[in-house]
């Protein structure tokens, strides 16, 4: 063929028969093998998630979520949520393998913040300020 006589449809059969997609082996082999994952607008101030994301930081995956299920702190159980959605996540659509994953990195950043008033003495308001949480959550293989 011709590249003239070439019709744009057969162009674009003959592009796409080329190239040939990646495994998912191939992708967890390749330099990529980092799992992200994101919690946003977690209805707890971030001071109090990053008492608890500060303690699994750069831990196994099976300790961290040993370490999660004891702490008695609020922001404890969303990011166990995250931490097992995230292993789950690389199991089935990267297959990275469940026992060499770790918490690479893992951080709190500050969402939205709802502002309320409440009542005072004397006709007064004084405003109330609930602040929300963005966990970001990265699992590495080592």
């Amino acid at each position: 063929m011709e590249p003239a006589s070439v019709r744009p449809q057969q162009l674009n059969q003959a592009l796409t028969t080329q190239c040939v997609p990646l495994t998912t082996k191939e992708m967890a082999m390749s330099d990529k093998l980092t799992h992200t994952v994101h919690l946003r607008n977690l209805l707890i101030a971030p001071r109090k998630v990053r008492v608890v994301v500060d303690q699994i930081r750069d831990k196994p995956v099976a300790v961290a979520l040993d370490m999660l299920q004891f702490i008695t702190k609020l922001g404890a159980g969303p990011v166990r949520k995250l931490l097992d959605s995230a292993v789950a996540n690389a199991r089935e659509t990267h297959g990275m393998d469940v026992d060499a994953l770790y918490v690479k990195s893992v951080y709190v950043d500050q969402a939205r913040t709802l502002k309320r008033f409440t009542p005072r003495a004397q006709g007064r308001a004084t405003k109330i300020l609930k602040k929300s949480s963005h966990v970001t959550l990265e699992l590495g293989v080592r």
